[in-house]
């Protein structure tokens, strides 16, 4: 099955040799995401909560660019530098996933680029059932 690259401009450039997604069949696998605003293309270096938006309006646009959205999403991957903000995040992330709510695994990590709190990636399948 051939592989797609997904790109858009209302999520951040990579900041390093890989692909925002890559779509094969009907999966799409999105790069980790962090608090890059995508219209400056700067990390917002502020409170976990701001961060924790900025990666989940990133996802958003992604999965939009993939024509399928934020209830196709099958599972997400957590990265946090202090275990102290998942109660923050959860808050957050719940008000993403209100219905369809993905599997989810949460790690915390020594640090993450540019010094974020937060990095979250993603896998998702499209609405259309076949290729």
């Amino acid at each position: 099955m051939p592989k797609q690259t997904i790109t858009t401009p209302n999520a951040p450039q990579a900041i390093g040799p890989y692909s925002q997604a890559i779509k094969t069949g009907n999966i799409i696998y999105i790069s980790g995401q962090i608090a890059i605003d995508p219209k400056t293309q700067k990390f917002l270096d502020e409170n976990i909560e701001t961060q924790a938006k900025q990666v989940l309006e990133n996802l958003k646009a992604i999965l939009e660019a993939s024509n399928t959205s934020l209830d196709n999403v099958l599972k997400t991957t957590i990265y946090l530098t202090d275990s102290n903000d998942f109660a923050k995040v959860n808050n957050i992330y719940e008000t993403y996933f209100k219905e369809s709510k993905p599997a989810r695994s949460t790690v915390c990590v020594k640090e993450l680029p540019k010094g974020a709190k937060i990095e979250i990636d993603a896998i998702a399948q499209t609405q259309e059932t076949s290729e």
